[in-house]
């Protein structure tokens, strides 16, 4: 090789496929969505709903974030530098930080899903029903976004590659 092509970066060139803009609509009602579903706890089943549902919500946020850092450990080598723990919304948890395979994307999440369904599961028989509502709200609530990708994707090749910033979702191929 020459002295020439070695210093020069490599480039990756993608080809984009689909880019989806999030409404702002749905972030609007993502931040609404709690407050309703903690006012119905309060008034179905008892005032101290408010103290489980801001117990769970943390509980669930660390319950996908082992599963979802578990799972990439377990099938991917170079994560550390491509996912990273997000705290803005719609994202709210451990997402991709640049372009990731829209396989492991979907292994991930719904993996994180269906395991952290059985989580909530197991313990309903030693939980308060008031903090496993809420544990299940907040499940969805996390889990949600992500499966919007699924759903403005279907239809798309697998082998793929997506990038989501906070307005966005856009799938490439390579």
């Amino acid at each position: 090789m020459s002295a020439e092509t070695e210093l020069q970066p490599t480039f990756y060139n993608y080809k984009l496929l689909k880019k989806v803009m999030l409404p702002k609509s749905l972030i609007s009602s993502l931040v609404v969505l709690p407050f309703i579903w903690l006012a119905a706890e309060m008034f179905f089943i008892s005032w101290t709903s408010l103290f489980y549902f801001l117990l769970a919500a943390p509980v669930t946020v660390w319950i996908q974030y082992v599963m979802s850092r578990s799972i990439l450990i377990l099938t991917s080598r170079s994560y550390r530098k491509r996912w990273y723990f997000s705290r803005s919304l719609p994202w709210i948890g451990y997402m991709p930080d640049q372009h990731v395979a829209y396989s492991t994307y979907r292994r991930v999440y719904l993996n994180s899903a269906w395991i952290g369904c059985l989580v909530i599961l197991i313990l309903i028989p030693w939980s308060p029903i008031a903090f496993v509502l809420s544990l299940m709200f907040w499940h969805a609530w996390l889990i949600f976004p992500r499966f919007i990708v699924f759903a403005v994707l279907r239809g798309q090749r697998k082998d793929g590659m997506i990038k989501i910033t906070n307005l966005d979702i856009s799938y490439y191929m390579q």
